[in-house]
């Protein structure tokens, strides 16, 4: 890559390898109320069973990540849950996180777009959860953005949480 690419494009992105673990899981939990807080088991469990685990990297550096899932999978996460009642086939992104010094980047649109490019083409929607008790303004801004519209809303935690339930149509794809 010559030098004016590099710069207009530091991040790397690929497939998660289990040496990535630890530092996903601190990324994760440095994103923390904007993702739900998991383990090491948990970040195990998703390297085994997720259908897309890609990271990306400036240099040796985790930059941010993407969990993408697909139906089938035993996951018992109820906004997943709520995503096969209602549709018979997605993509549905479980969590996105993204450094603070990364941000700005569009890494979050590259791995959504990634993700996308990896679905089978008959799929026709990529779905995914928005906070909005406590509120993350900035994450809907983005999916209201890239053309995510809200399709439903479930209260968690024993009512302390409240998410939107996003979907975005896909359009026709080679």
């Amino acid at each position: 890559m010559n030098m004016e690419a590099e710069q207009a494009n530091p991040f790397e992105l690929r497939d998660l390898e289990d040496t990535d673990l630890e530092a996903v899981l601190r990324l994760n939990e440095a994103v923390v109320p904007a993702v739900n807080s998991v383990g090491i088991e948990q970040m195990h469990w998703f390297a085994e069973h997720a259908a897309f685990f890609r990271i990306a990297l400036r240099g040796q550096d985790l930059a941010a990540f993407l969990i993408g899932m697909r139906p089938g999978t035993d996951y018992a996460s109820p906004n997943y849950q709520w995503f096969c009642d209602t549709y018979a086939d997605f993509g549905y992104i479980d969590r996105i996180a993204v450094a603070g010094s990364a941000r700005r980047h569009g890494l979050a649109t590259r791995l959504y777009r990634d993700f996308e490019e990896q679905l089978p083409a008959d799929v026709t929607v990529m779905t995914c959860e928005v906070n909005i008790r406590p509120p993350n303004d900035s994450s809907m801004r983005f999916h209201e953005n890239f053309g995510f519209r809200q399709v439903g809303s479930q209260t968690l935690d024993n009512g302390n949480k409240e998410v939107a339930l996003m979907a975005r149509t896909l359009g026709a794809r080679p």
